[in-house]
């Protein structure tokens, strides 16, 4: 199964694919999305794009996306909602699920705690996925959401053939 993992960002939107077979997890690309505009609606528009070309080159299976904290500035939490919308969208529009995640639960998923910085979470990306290359700290931030799907697709799994065992 290939999953997309999104990191979602109104400047830069990071993206991580990954392909999961059993408990293997592989690296397949990574990026990040450059907004194009000054304006709102045209930046947008470019990440809706960039993004669906992602999802047509690599044809992904399941698709999460980091849930967005709000913080203190209103307005800058509004703008990074609209940009978590069309990380929501795009996929949706392709026909796949898409999980929701916290930040922190990405984060113990992949480093083991919840308040670990970008730094760690790089490392463990990168100790998970052995050889990966990454465009920046969003798409490694992308491919932890990645990998925390993963994981919880892996436990959906296991309960559900233990659920059909217990059954039969």
């Amino acid at each position: 199964m290939r999953v997309l993992g999104i990191d979602p960002g109104l400047r830069n939107l990071g993206w991580g694919l990954i392909d999961m077979e059993g408990s293997r997890l592989t690296h397949v690309a990574n990026g990040i999305i450059h907004s194009q505009g000054e304006d709102l609606a045209p930046r947008l528009l470019s990440l809706h794009i960039a993004l669906t070309e992602v999802l047509v080159r690599y044809t992904p299976d399941a698709a999460a996306v980091e849930q967005t904290f709000v913080n203190k500035d209103a307005v800058a939490t509004l703008k990074l909602g609209q940009a978590r919308g069309i990380a929501l969208l795009v996929p949706a529009q392709a026909g796949l699920a898409v999980g929701e995640y916290a930040p922190n639960a990405v984060k113990k998923a992949v480093v083991g705690v919840g308040h670990a910085d970008k730094g760690q979470v790089a490392h463990m990306v990168r100790f998970q996925l052995p050889g990966v290359t990454l465009a920046g700290p969003d798409a490694a931030d992308a491919l932890a959401v990645a990998i925390c799907h993963a994981h919880h697709l892996q436990s959906a799994g296991r309960m559900a053939r233990a659920l059909q065992r217990g059954a039969a």
